[in-house]
Order: C-alpha cells, then structure tokens, then sequence
C-alpha cells in the first residue's frame, strides 16, 4: 500500500493512505534492517514522505520502502555531529515564521534557512507575526527587515496571529501547496496555524518572561490537511492539489549540511545575478580585487547584513564546524 507520512513520534510514523481523507491514518514502523542501509540521517522518514508500507494483522502497518524525495530541508542533527535530520520532505514552500521581539529572529538564523532552501529549490516565505505587539522601534525593525528580503526577491507578510492581520493573504497564497512552517520557539507558528486553520486548536506555548525565548510547544513535526475532505494522491489526477501544512517544532539553531565555499554565494539570489560579473571564477568575494558582489554591497544594492552573514556562513563552512 502507499501512503503520506503525516506525523513522526520517534520510532512510530502516522501514514494516511493514499486516497484517504481526514484523519484516517495508519500507525506505522518501520521495516528493522531499512535503518541499516548506510542512512546517515537520524531520520530515515519524515513528514512529506511517500512510503510503501503492509498491514498486520493488528491493524497496524510496516513501512518497507521510502519514495525518493523531489526536496527536503535538512540540518546538521547538533552542532558537530555527521548526521543530519530530515526536517520535512516533498514541499512546495518553505515559510519561515519570525519576530523582531517576543523573541527576536536574527537574520543569520533567516538567513542560514533562505540558503538551504534555495539549495534545494524550495521557493521561500517570510512570515512576521506578532505585528499587533510592535512598538514604534519594532515598526521600524519590520520595515527594515522587510526591505531587506524584499529587495532579495523574497516575499515578506506581517501577520499577527491574534488579530488576524494579513491572515487571508496569506491563506490565499498557500492555497494548494505543500508549506512547511519553521522557526524559533516562542514565535507563534503553532498559534498561526490555529489562525490560519479554524478548528485546529494546536497546543500554544507562552515566551518566558526573564529570558524572551520561546518554550517549546511542538514536539513533533505534522503535516495538517486543511481540507478534512481532500483524497490525498501522490499523482493528482487533476489541477486540484489540497492545501497541506507541516507544523515543526522550535528550532534553536540551524546547522547547514553539505556546502561548499564557492557554492555559497550561488544561494544568495541578490549576489547570483553578479557573480559572472567578478573577476575570478572562483571568487569567495571576501577579498578578491575586482568583484562584483563587493562593490554592490559598497553601492548599498545588497544588504550589509545579509553580507555579513554570508561571510559568518562562510568561515564556518571553511572551518568544517558549521552551526
């Protein structure tokens, strides 16, 4: 039988069959040898996958062979280890859900995501919610970072969660679409979620009061069909995809998989544009005479910040301890 990957809970997988709808899903495990195949991921499924799996005679169901994945999004499993986790597979778009406080999103830890997404070709969303909080320094902090990604050619929505400003846009805009939701705990993606979804009633998590960081409420990632009546299909016999998101827990840091130095400035869409432009072909564009990325950054048409933390990413990479 084949079926998504709803839900992982460590060594038991939520499947819906294909064609299903609702919640009819099948408690799932996984095949004992499919972990020993020289996997070096701590999850060899995740929510998005496409599985073949049989069913027992208890009703459960055994997972015997994964699809390969058209994308994922991935991060070093710690800060040194070799493995890598699968966050979610097989997504249209990737929402990075962020605030200027309560707690605050650093452009490095939006950045480190916007690189790895465009890696895999997975378009992205800048999601800012808890706009009905921002003081008049939050306002500008906002306007600021939403030029910034803008004018790198990503869109940007402010939200808020509990007013439901910006809410039907970007409802509309998700229509249809596999999005995965990711950020920093405490910034409210279960509580938009619960917005975006009448009746979901998400657990939501509260920001600590002495340290402004989030507590965790997610613990494991889900995929939530937002239309209970959608047959999911792997092949849709029509233009009629279902509306699907992928709820994931608070992500502290984001550790990079798999890059290499010269490969780095390809994901930054603003210096990709440039790069035939510099004057060696392998330009890191730290220090090399003539290049074309610099002297933007020089003129202001790409972003100091978004240059700096392209040159932490960097050094990092050259170091071999990626975070």
């Amino acid at each position: 039988m084949k079926g998504l990957v709803m839900r992982t809970t460590g060594s038991w997988y939520k499947v819906l069959p294909e064609g299903g709808t609702g919640n009819s899903t099948v408690d799932c495990r996984l095949r004992g040898n499919y972990r020993l195949r020289g996997n070096k991921q701590t999850n060899p499924v995740a929510v998005g996958d496409w599985v073949d799996y049989t069913l027992q005679d208890d009703g459960t169901g055994v997972i015997a062979q994964v699809d390969d994945r058209r994308n994922y999004i991935v991060r070093r499993a710690t800060k040194l280890s070799k493995q890598t986790h699968v966050i979610a597979a097989n997504v249209d778009r990737l929402c990075i859900v962020a605030a200027v406080a309560f707690p605050r999103t650093s452009t490095g830890f939006i950045d480190r995501l916007l690189v790895t997404a465009e890696a895999y070709h997975i378009p992205a969303t800048i999601i800012i919610n808890k706009i009905d909080l921002h003081d008049q320094d939050d306002c500008a902090l906002f306007d600021r970072l939403k030029a910034i990604y803008q004018d790198a050619g990503y869109p940007v929505h402010g939200v808020s969660a509990l007013r439901g400003d910006g809410l039907e846009t970007l409802r509309t805009s998700m229509r249809g679409e596999t999005t995965l939701f990711c950020g920093h705990s405490g910034v409210g993606k279960s509580a938009l979620l619960n917005a975006l979804v009448p009746g979901l009633q998400l657990r939501v998590g509260e920001v600590s009061d002495w340290s402004l960081k989030g507590k965790h409420t997610t613990t494991f990632a889900e995929m939530i069909v937002v239309d209970p009546a959608d047959g999911i299909r792997q092949h849709p016999a029509t233009d009629q995809h279902p509306t699907l998101l992928i709820d994931t827990p608070g992500i502290k840091e984001f550790g990079m998989v798999d890059f290499s130095p010269y490969e780095l400035s390809h994901f930054f869409p603003e210096m990709r544009t440039l790069l035939p432009q510099c004057h060696f072909a392998n330009c890191t564009h730290r220090h090399e005479p003539r290049c074309a990325v610099q002297q933007a950054v020089q003129q202001g048409t790409i972003s100091t910040e978004r240059y700096t933390n392209y040159l932490g990413i960097l050094d990092q990479i050259e170091e071999g301890e990626t975070k």
